[in-house]
C-alpha cells in the first residue's frame, strides 16, 4: 500500500506551490507566480524552481512508498535553461528507479511549452 503525503503545509504554503497530480511514481504541481517569487532582476528565482522539484520529487516518490518507509532528498541537479517573468509554471516529475534505499527522479519544469529547467534527484529511503 502506497504511503499517503500529508497536505500542503509550512513551505509549499509560502511559495504557493499546488501538486494537483500525484499517481504511481509521478506527479504534477503548479505555482501561480507573484512579484514575491521574482528576483531583483525580475525574474522567477532559482530557488523557487528547485523547491518546486524537489517538493514534486517527494510527492512522486510517496506515492510508491510503503506506510513503514519516508525519504528526504540526498542531492538534486538543477539545469536552468530559460527565465520566466509572469504567468504559471508547471512541474511533471517521474520516478526512474526506487531500490531498497535509493530512488532517482526526474523533473521538467515549464511555463506553457517552454522548458525552463530540468531537474534529477536523489533520494534516501529509510524506516518512517
Amino acid at each position: 500500500m502506497a504511503r499517503e503525503s500529508r497536505p500542503p503545509m509550512g513551505y509549499q504554503l509560502l511559495i504557493g506551490l499546488d501538486i494537483y497530480e500525484r499517481g504511481d511514481g509521478y506527479s504534477r504541481a503548479r505555482i501561480l507566480l507573484t512579484e514575491d517569487h521574482m528576483n531583483p532582476h525580475g525574474v522567477v528565482h532559482g530557488g523557487v524552481l528547485y523547491s518546486m522539484a524537489d517538493t514534486s520529487m517527494g510527492g512522486a516518490l510517496y506515492s510508491r512508498l510503503s506506510e513503514d518507509e519516508s525519504c528526504a532528498t540526498i542531492e538534486v541537479k538543477m539545469v536552468y535553461m530559460a527565465s520566466v517573468r509572469e504567468g504559471t509554471v508547471e512541474c511533471e516529475t517521474k520516478l526512474l528507479h526506487k531500490g531498497k534505499r535509493i530512488a532517482v527522479l526526474e523533473s521538467e519544469v515549464r511555463a506553457g511549452e517552454r522548458l525552463i529547467a530540468k531537474a534529477l534527484g536523489t533520494f534516501a529511503i529509510f524506516p518512517a
